[in-house]
């Protein structure tokens, strides 16, 4: 780390990112953050603000930790960052399609209950007469 590089507390990430001090330990408990130490206190480096991003985005799209570690280890690893972006891809086309499919059963599930309501409300309807 160079005397210019800007660091990070883990305070400053958790206002930052909008989360908890707490999700902060427990990402890097999982080895998907690497802060420096000085005593007790965490120093975040650019390389690690980054990754916290990741993390939460992968979060967000709704991949589990373990795809998110594996797809951010890769980029230093072999086969590197062609590799990870040809795996990312490919997780991308699972998830879209488990979200296409939940998107169907949340579809007919609505569409079900529409029709339970049209009877119940016509049934209520000719008992109230």
């Amino acid at each position: 780390m160079t005397g210019t590089e800007r660091t990070w507390s883990i305070t400053e990430l958790a206002e930052e990112f909008g989360i908890t001090l707490r999700t902060i330990r427990f990402y890097e408990e999982q080895g998907l953050l690497t802060p420096a130490r000085n005593g007790t206190r965490r120093i975040f480096a650019d390389g690690d603000r980054v990754r916290l991003g990741l993390v939460l985005r992968g979060k967000r799209l709704g991949f589990p930790l373990d795809e998110i570690k594996k797809i951010i280890g890769m980029y230093d690893a072999e086969p590197g960052e062609v590799g990870q972006l040809r795996y990312l891809l490919d997780q991308i086309e699972q998830r879209r399609a488990e979200l296409e499919m939940r998107r169907r059963d949340i579809d007919a599930t609505l569409s079900d209950l529409a029709d339970l309501e049209r009877r119940c409300r016509a049934d209520l309807e000719r008992l109230s007469v």
